[in-house]
């Protein structure tokens, strides 16, 4: 499925998405002071055959987002809508099926595989725990396709994860993903762990099974460069908010956000010359704490065209241009 191919019905959608960890004090005698607002109310959809970006700086909460989806977390609030079923409120038995269809490729491949495990059986367990394939060697055949599949020898099978390199478990971590045949894939920042010649081969091939499958992506990222590479849609979280989203080219060139701008400027220019004689503006100021986020715009204290209104109300996103939301007072 290419780009032009991509179903407009959304797959996914969250609605009004919180997720809040609480802070507290003391051993014997623990008492809350606070919460962590990690996401703090966001809108998005996923349409079926896409890729969307998720990006943001580091503690942003894009992970948390990904991993409540998942139902690793469960939400504070909000609504995951899931194929018009609500995942926040699956009980267990309900969230195992649904799992079947919704996948993960986590970060870091050294940690994500079991040490003691061969691949083969990696790669076979989440087939083994679902009952897709009670046979034993119908579930090694599919692991040396699935091998195969992943630009891998069905020789692999027998290694351990750590006689492998980084770009190879990460392969098996993709193999693993499509063991179960999923339709949506949660990818949590899958390439940014590898080496830079690795994440090409990586991220073309996340794009080829995306074309062969017609697989639905979640590609959580901090690397612009990736993002623009593979996503259709991308959407910028700042503090636990989305504060733009849009088709790819049009918020590469043609971003409205001051922290996208911000973010887009942040990136280097191959040319040493032209990276010489731009002018730089960094957003001024560090990161405020989720603990205590700013009133109103969460973005005020190191926004350039911040004015009087920006500190005391949330601004709402809104349709600036077809497909191009915006989440800012200021911005017409």
């Amino acid at each position: 499925m290419t780009a032009a191919q991509v179903d407009p019905r959304p797959l996914l959608e969250v609605k009004g998405l919180h997720m809040h960890f609480a802070v507290t004090e003391g051993v014997m005698r623990r008492r809350r002071i606070g919460e962590v607002k990690a996401v703090d109310g966001i809108d998005f959809a996923v349409r079926r055959g896409e890729t969307l970006g998720l990006v943001g700086e580091s503690g942003c909460g894009k992970t948390t987002t990904g991993r409540c989806i998942l139902r690793l977390e469960h939400p504070t609030a909000g609504e995951i809508l899931y194929d018009g079923v609500d995942l926040a409120k699956l009980q267990r038995k309900e969230l195992m099926a649904m799992r079947r269809r919704i996948q993960v490729i986590f970060q870091d491949p050294y940690s994500s595989l079991n040490p003691r495990m061969k691949v083969g059986e990696i790669i076979a367990e989440p087939m083994k725990v679902h009952g897709l394939e009670p046979d034993a060697e119908k579930r090694a055949a599919r692991v040396r396709e699935l091998l195969g599949v992943c630009g891998l020898n069905a020789k692999f099978a027998d290694r351990y994860p750590h006689e492998m390199s980084g770009g190879q478990r990460q392969r098996v971590g993709i193999a693993r993903a499509l063991a179960l045949e999923p339709e949506f894939i949660v990818c949590d920042e899958a390439v940014s762990a590898l080496d830079v010649s690795i994440q090409a081969q990586v991220v073309n091939l996340l794009e080829d099974l995306r074309e062969r499958f017609g697989l639905t992506y979640l590609f959580i990222a901090h690397d612009l460069s990736v993002v623009r590479h593979l996503c259709q849609r991308v959407a910028v979280m700042y503090l636990g908010r989305i504060v733009e989203l849009a088709d790819n080219d049009e918020l590469f060139d043609n971003a409205l956000h001051p922290y996208t701008q911000a973010l887009l400027a942040a990136v280097p220019v191959p040319d040493p010359s032209v990276e010489a004689s731009r002018a730089f503006r960094p957003a001024v100021g560090e990161v405020p704490s989720p603990i205590n986020p700013p009133s109103g715009c969460v973005f005020h204290p190191r926004c350039p065209i911040a004015v009087e209104r920006c500190k005391q109300a949330r601004p709402e996103a809104r349709k600036v241009r077809p497909g191009h939301w915006v989440a800012c007072h200021e911005v017409q």
